[in-house]
């Protein structure tokens, strides 16, 4: 057996129940620990929107949420969400919408977090993340666990498989059919046009993608949402039978506990890859923020899961379980999407979501630059930044012409190597959040 099986064996293995118990466990334990929190200060949460920064940072507390939504929603909620139902079926959406509120309870955390020990480059730049949490929150002892976590970032928040899946989806539905070869040469010119969109954006540097994210994230989720609720419309009829099915089919008894717990732990795991939570990422967004209040970031921080594995993952999911093409032999994930959609909404379909896909996919490209341009600030200094975002923008090209295998699975590993040092240090500082949140509610 060869190097790239094992690597990939590995990766199942540790990105599977570990992570999962790591993840998910930690969720729940921070939902109890709370009290319920997400549920209980949601409306809280929305009015912390509109309340004006006054600390350092580089963006707004809006301007952070929407870049962290423009980050975690992408191909994950429409490919990811035909997966879940391929493997679990329709309840495997109930289970998304259970992991969506255990996520908003980690992201509480960590974007609390992230306000209450900020640390600054050396360029002065005040910043937050993992790394800042480990040392400044913990101990300096720390730094081994901050620079893991760090240069991890560096490779977990490479976008591979959402250049190579963009780029497959729009040789199959754009180019294609006008008879042009999807060969090399095509896919490595697609892969260029996508490289130079996100070198527009990215070399502006936070406060470009910001801008963007801010006006992108808004756009695209109303679209979908129209697009989605015209099917919903237009099929009233099946509407009652599909959520008896997600409801019927997460609690599906008569198969056995076996059964349902294989159903949960489907839905569950792919909200959890798709809202990133207790991954680190979004403190390192909410970090930035110029927001002096811990806790209120902390509160705009949990509406991300609110968005992404909840409205937008449903919006996925709907059209799907109407079609019914899930139905299918092996997993399969776009393609199902797709047929979906296109079985629906006859002629045009197919077109509408793959424009919805370009957006999503795009969007995850914008913000994913900047968590490994910040690792790569906190490892080796802010002069050698931009030269992460060159790198960024050639394996964009890069993984449009060439067959990812074993670089994914190195890649989901890395992921795993920033969840452990980050959500470390959540359930130590835990009991501080805490203090910190009894302390902001009584005062408001």
């Amino acid at each position: 057996m060869d190097i790239e099986y094992w690597i990939q064996h590995v990766t199942d293995i540790v990105c599977g129940y570990p992570l999962f118990i790591l993840l998910i466990g930690g969720g729940l334990f921070l939902f109890v620990y709370s009290g319920a929190l997400p549920l209980r200060k949601l409306r809280m949460a929305f009015d912390s929107l509109h309340v004006k920064h006054c600390g350092e940072g580089s963006v707004s507390s809006f301007q952070a949420l929407m870049t962290t939504i423009s980050s975690t929603v992408g191909m994950g909620n429409i490919a990811g969400v035909a997966i879940a139902l391929c493997v679990g079926g329709p309840g495997a959406i109930f289970w998304m919408w259970v992991s969506a509120i255990l996520g908003m309870a980690t992201k509480f955390f960590e974007g609390t977090l992230a306000i209450m020990y900020k640390g600054k480059d050396g360029n002065g730049v005040a910043q937050g993340g993992p790394m800042h949490v480990l040392v400044n929150g913990i101990s300096p002892k720390m730094k081994p666990l901050a620079i893991m976590f760090s240069a991890a970032t560096l490779v977990g928040c490479l976008v591979l498989m959402q250049a190579n899946q963009l780029t497959d989806s729009l040789c199959q539905v754009c180019i294609a059919p006008l008879g042009i070869s999807t060969g090399f040469t095509t896919r490595l010119i697609v892969g260029i046009a996508i490289g130079a969109i996100v070198s527009c954006v990215i070399f502006g540097g936070l406060k470009r993608i910001a801008q963007v994210a801010t006006r992108i994230v808004p756009f695209m989720v109303g679209f979908y949402f129209v697009m989605v609720f015209g099917v919903m419309i237009v099929y009233a009829d099946r509407m009652p039978g599909v959520f008896a099915d997600i409801i019927n089919g997460a609690f599906c008894w008569e198969a056995g506990f076996g059964a349902m717990a294989g159903v949960a732990m489907t839905g569950a795991r792919r909200a959890m890859f798709v809202n990133e939570a207790g991954v680190g990422t979004a403190g390192m967004m909410h970090g930035a923020s110029m927001n002096a209040e811990p806790v209120r970031e902390g509160l705009v921080a949990m509406l991300g899961p609110v968005i992404d594995s909840g409205l937008v993952c449903t919006l996925s999911a709907i059209p799907m379980i109407m079609a019914g093409m899930y139905r299918v032999e092996g997993v399969q994930g776009l393609s199902i999407a797709l047929n979906s959609f296109d079985s629906l909404i006859p002629y045009a379909g197919k077109y509408l979501l793959e424009f919805v896909v370009t957006i999503f996919a795009f969007s995850t490209m914008f913000s994913y630059s900047w968590y490994g341009t910040m690792s790569t600030s906190y490892l080796f200094g802010p002069q050698h930044a931009q030269k992460y975002r060159y790198f960024y923008v050639a394996t964009i090209v890069a993984s449009s012409v060439v067959s990812l295998g074993v670089a994914v699975s190195i890649i989901d590993f890395a992921f795993v190597l920033m969840a452990i040092p980050n959500m470390l240090a959540v359930f130590i500082l835990a009991p501080r959040v805490k203090h910190e949140a009894c302390a902001y509610f009584k005062s408001h």
